[in-house]
């Protein structure tokens, strides 16, 4: 039987991170992975040679200083990428359709206050307290800085506020509201039910710069596996646990794998779904409150997903922006409520890296979805739908390209499909409970699952535990990272990559 220091279980990014964080900190590490190959929804396919982001678009946080930036140096692989910044000026575009009006975005905080207060002059304060509130949040909360990577941090009065709230009490002004809550769409939740310190905590630094990454989420899956072949970090794909055995003082004994192998571990670090986490733990040991905790958790929005290539670009209309949002309605809580009958939210991403052979360039279109929508389906797998399945498939597929090509009719001759997705793909090609673009909810009042589980031995991380999208799981696995490995060996980690604690802190 192999002993292991510790088996991380999931190679999406906080998989990864976590992974490299333990092995550089000594410890003898395991990752194993369920699909063929690891990277989970941050790595790229390729259809009739086009290449096309699983779950990984755009990020916030590379500007020097920016948190995405500083985690990724931290684990020394900034130096192998490659960012590519958007322009500043007119960063993303959001299309409000009920008011027929196109609002152009920058980044950087300063320069989107002031253009906002160009489109809303008469709601300047409201938007002045808006960013103010959402730095204030961010400047006050621990688990945002790497020095502490700390679970407990001060509630503060914005985590018991909805963002809906603090909007209405802003301004009355509802295309303004939709504006500045737009980026929910980024973490899939109703502006109702998610906190304003949430919100803030997600979305702020999406308004202080965006980037894509040349070659997308693929270049970070290949810094990360070469670090591991250096290190020495033991890579298992279409492997996963089939049970936990040997239990003895609350701790599991051995970790039975589908491969039959049987392996002891000190600690298992869980970065999956929290319902796959919940059919691996032995009921038996499971509190009903616990069960219940896990099993009320909901999941938060996903897309229908078109894969295309747009272009060459053409002067006769409006170009198509690297990210644009088509909201038919400024009402964005609407709009994220399963249960809203009208013309659904779409973002349209199209990529800056260098054009194809003919001079197209991929896009991604990305309509909301709900898995409702796709219910009758949820007992069939990718390649044995029946003919109903397709039938709606082909119907939001067409939708979608009219709704782009309604706002951007210069296009709509260079718009050109070359697959598509539902919410029940991801969930068969992620192995995740329902192809929830984000996860689970991250609702106000919530206990979301984050480190040490009711086994002893077993901790748990991911896009569920603390914030949801990419720097949020990575989050989730330094502050889980930290407390296995302890909190000296953290800060001397800390200090010999440069970072010195904040004193006080």
């Amino acid at each position: 039987m192999r002993r292991i220091q510790t088996i991380v279980v999931g190679s999406g990014i906080s998989g990864l991170t976590a992974t490299l964080l333990l092995a550089l900190n000594g410890h003898e590490t395991m990752l194993i992975e369920k699909a063929p190959r690891i990277g989970g929804s941050i790595s790229r396919f390729r259809r009739k040679g086009v290449p096309f982001d699983v779950g990984f678009h755009f990020t916030g946080g590379l500007e020097p200083g920016g948190i995405f930036r500083n985690l990724l140096d931290l684990l020394g692989l900034f130096d192998d990428i490659e960012p590519i910044f958007l322009p500043e000026e007119r960063t993303t575009c959001f299309v409000v359709e009920d008011v027929n009006q196109a609002y152009y975005l920058p980044t950087g905080v300063a320069r989107t206050v002031e253009n906002l207060k160009d489109y809303f002059p008469g709601d300047a304060y409201a938007i002045e307290q808006y960013f103010h509130r959402m730095q204030e949040v961010c400047r006050k909360t621990p688990s945002l800085q790497i020095e502490n990577a700390s679970f407990a941090h001060p509630q503060l009065p914005e985590d018991f506020v909805s963002l809906q709230d603090v909007l209405c009490s802003l301004t009355e002004n509802q295309t303004l509201r939709g504006l500045l809550c737009g980026y929910a769409m980024c973490y899939g939740v109703r502006p109702s039910e998610i906190s304003f310190a949430s919100h803030s905590r997600m979305c702020l630094n999406f308004h202080e710069s965006l980037a894509y990454i040349r070659d997308g989420g693929d270049a970070l899956v290949r810094a990360f596996s070469e670090r591991f072949d250096r290190l020495g970090v033991d890579v298992r794909t279409n492997t996963w646990i089939e049970r936990l055995e040997g239990f003895e003082d609350d701790r599991a004994g051995r970790l039975v794998l589908n491969t039959g192998e049987e392996v002891t571990a000190e600690n298992c670090l869980f970065t999956i779904h929290p319902r796959n986490i919940l059919d691996i733990l032995p009921a038996r040991r499971l509190r009903k409150a616990f069960i219940n905790r896990v099993m009320d958790f909901e999941p938060s929005a996903g897309f229908f997903n078109v894969f295309a290539t747009v272009g060459p670009e053409t002067d006769s209309g409006p170009e198509l922006p690297s990210i644009t949002s088509l909201f038919p309605s400024s009402d964005v809580d609407a709009l994220l409520d399963p249960a809203y009958q009208g013309l659904p939210g779409l973002v349209a991403i199209r990529s800056v890296e260098p054009p194809l052979p003919d001079g197209s360039r991929p896009v991604h279109l990305l309509e909301l979805a709900f898995p409702e929508a796709t219910a009758a389906w949820n007992d069939t797998r990718t390649g044995k739908r029946p003919p109903e399945y397709m039938k709606y498939r082909e119907a939001r597929t067409s939708a979608i390209l009219d709704h782009v090509r309604r706002n951007f009719p210069a296009y709509a001759d260079s718009l050109h499909v070359v697959d598509s997705a539902s919410m029940l793909t991801f969930r068969d090609y992620l192995n995740s409970p329902d192809g929830s673009a984000y996860g689970i909810k991250q609702k106000m009042g919530q206990m979301n699952l984050v480190g040490r589980l009711p086994v002893r031995n077993l901790w748990a991380a991911g896009q569920s535990a603390i914030l949801p999208g990419l720097i949020g799981a990575m989050m989730s696995a330094f502050i889980v990272g930290r407390a296995m490995i302890g909190k000296e060996a953290y800060e001397n980690f800390l200090g010999g990559r440069g970072l010195a604690r904040r004193a006080g802190s």
